[in-house]
């Protein structure tokens, strides 16, 4: 194995002229690549540990294409297993996606010592990535930009392009954090309530009442064996969060002349973290997302899930710094760049970490409503033994079924269910304001009237509606502006835009305690694909009966979340399912063949929360009541 650096000189020149190519050059526009993968040792935290490259570089290098012809891309693979390069976001044949065990003639990916030659036309612009389809590599650096030039003039100017890609590293072994999340879901989160928080907010109550709650809170929370600070799986613990591979401590420069209009490509290549963005002192234009121009919106920050992408453009006037803070969204840590006029400007000190969330029992008792039929969707199959309610252990953390049961939404799912009003995906109550804060004493119905909180029962306990599946509460100040979902509406109304054919339910599932990620149930290796026909407009209603957020990635096919604007809702390569809600999510089957469809939280993948869809031309029946025979997870996944 060769060496690519030495923590803060070989790494920081290599990363420092990535950074400089990225942001200032304009290379030809060439349609052909020839892309080595091997494995060299990098230095991030102090110790040298094994990378995987691509031609030598850490992250991989920028490829620029351009709209409206075809590309040539030869992969050639020098390391000691198969591994593989998907091309996230873009719209092309099956054979030439890059997932091994989904497209044609790649069922091992690229072999040791072997080439794939990539060959696909380019048909849409934008900003994209490519990263390795498995665990090991991706983690380990296998991840680059993808900038597509469009034909036509874009409908804003911009004097400056830089690329900011954030993302994650650890110096464990991907496969032993993996095997530490197995053994204890918890085991990276340093972040958990104790008894001296505990002691702090009985003393800070301000009635007997209050201290009563916290005391039941806490018991809530012991009862289901989870922590509400259970934010995300994989944390600061073991991640330093990068920005085109500098770490926080010595941020990339992009620079720029003040006044100048500066177009910063957003894309999040972290396998588990999501990032909150912000630039203090600048105003934020966002001008695309996925890759699609939408009509402009400006913000103080956005939240970007794993694998979305944002353009936005930014005007720094002064003569001065400005940070591009990327906050982890448990506020474990920083991924950081900086805008500047110059490379010699001294780097100024990170700011304090906003308070971490705090997940609520409100948050908790979220629910999706009846099940299957009774909602008005078929399910795709029958739910299989191990799935969790989330009245009885949560999805996200307690008690799997006992053997040979089927899951059933009676009891306090049922009795919930039935106080959920309307249609179950796409209204819900605002941002809870008690997350980040001490626990409250439950409302009563009066204390709701209003809110779009659910009434009290006839126990006295509030039932609370179902969170807003749009919105993130990023702890923002008053009054900043936050990106959202409803504020994607593309440039020009979507010429395809139809009422959908079909509708299908896919509930995202788990086992926290034993670290299992499923859908409607079913981890990969036991589940039936999931069957469209080639021409329809299929919804599928994504119910998210975990605690965790989950950014859902279709292969080769657009994506539409059903925000209530019709033909102007946006498409999306990745559409992000916040806890305990639903969204309706248009698919538009354009696109022959075997795809993969998965959470984009690597380890949940891995862990079970990928299906095959299925293209077909007849279009075979979706819903099955047999149980699907054992599949294998493609080369490179472990299960």
């Amino acid at each position: 194995m060769s060496r690519v650096s030495g923590f803060g000189t070989a790494l920081r020149r290599l990363s420092l002229a990535w950074a400089v190519l990225v942001a200032l050059a304009a290379p030809a526009l060439a349609q052909r690549y020839d892309l080595t993968l091997e494995e060299r040792v990098v230095n991030i935290n102090g110790t040298d540990r094994p990378a995987v490259t691509v031609n030598g570089q850490f992250p991989g290098p920028l490829i620029r294409l351009r709209e409206g012809e075809e590309t040539v891309i030869r992969v050639t693979n020098r390391m000691d297993r198969e591994s593989s390069i998907h091309w996230h976001g873009l719209i092309l044949p099956a054979a030439m996606d890059g997932a091994p065990g989904f497209s044609p003639g790649f069922s091992q990916g690229v072999g040791p010592g072997e080439t794939f030659e990539y060959r696909f036309p380019v048909r849409q612009s934008g900003t994209y990535w490519y990263h390795a389809h498995n665990l090991d590599h991706e983690q380990r650096g296998l991840y680059a930009p993808i900038v597509i030039e469009p034909r036509a003039p874009e409908p804003f100017r911009y004097g400056r392009d830089h690329v900011v890609q954030l993302s994650e590293w650890t110096d464990e072994r991907p496969a032993q954090v993996l095997r530490n999340l197995k053994r204890d879901p918890g085991y990276y989160n340093w972040n958990r309530r104790t008894l001296v928080d505990l002691l702090r907010d009985l003393g800070q109550a301000p009635s007997g009442e209050a201290r009563r709650a916290i005391i039941r809170d806490r018991l809530d929370w012991a009862e289901m064996r989870m922590d509400p600070t259970d934010i995300a799986d994989i944390t600061g613990a073991t991640y330093r969060y990068l920005v085109n591979g500098f770490r926080p401590e010595t941020p990339a420069t992009l620079l720029f002349r003040p006044g100048e209009r500066v177009r910063l490509r957003l894309i999040n290549s972290g396998a588990m973290t999501y990032f909150d963005v912000r630039i203090p002192g600048l105003k934020m234009t966002v001008v695309q997302a996925d890759g699609n121009n939408i009509q402009p919106v400006v913000v103080d920050e956005l939240r970007v899930a794993v694998a979305e992408t944002y353009d936005v453009i930014v005007e720094p006037r002064e003569d001065r710094q400005y940070q591009i803070l990327a906050e982890t969204m448990d506020r474990t840590g920083w991924a950081r760049a900086r805008l500047a006029p110059r490379m010699d400007v001294p780097v100024e000190s990170l700011p304090p970490h906003r308070p971490r969330p705090v997940l609520t029992m409100a948050d908790m008792y979220m629910t999706p409503g009846p099940t299957g039929l009774d909602r008005g969707t078929p399910r795709p199959e029958h739910d299989q033994p191990g799935h969790v309610w989330p009245s009885s252990g949560m999805s996200h953390g307690a008690h799997a079924m006992p053997a040979g049961e089927t899951a059933s939404p009676g009891g306090h799912a049922e009795h919930l269910a039935a106080q959920s009003a309307g249609h179950p995906g796409h209204r819900g109550a605002p941002d809870n304001p008690h997350v980040g804060h001490t626990p409250v004493p439950r409302p009563t119905a009066a204390d709701h009237a209003g809110t779009g909180h659910g009434a009290a029962d006839a126990h006295g306990a509030a039932s609370p509606a179902m969170g807003d599946p749009i919105r993130h509460d990023t702890g923002a100040p008053p009054g900043a502006r936050v990106l959202s979902y409803r504020d994607l509406r593309p440039l020009r109304a979507d010429p395809e835009w139809r009422p959908y054919d079909r509708i299908i339910e896919v509930r995202l599932t788990g086992n926290m305690e034993r670290y299992i990620w499923s859908m409607n149930g079913n981890e990969f290796w036991r589940a039936q694909p999931i069957v469209a026909r080639l021409g329809e407009r299929l919804r599928i209603r994504f119910i998210n009966e975990t605690m965790m957020n989950h950014p859902m990635h279709l292969h080769g096919m657009w994506m539409v979340p059903d925000l209530g604007n019709g033909a102007f809702n946006p498409r999306k390569h990745v559409v992000n399912i916040k806890p305990g809600t639903s969204l309706d999510v248009d698919v538009i089957v354009d696109a022959e063949g075997d795809w993969a469809f998965h959470c984009h939280l690597l380890y949940h993948m891995e862990s079970g929360m990928m299906r095959i869809f299925r293209v077909t031309r007849d279009g075979a029946p979706v819903a099955s009541a047999q149980q699907p025979m054992p599949v294998a997870m493609p080369a490179g996944h472990r299960h």
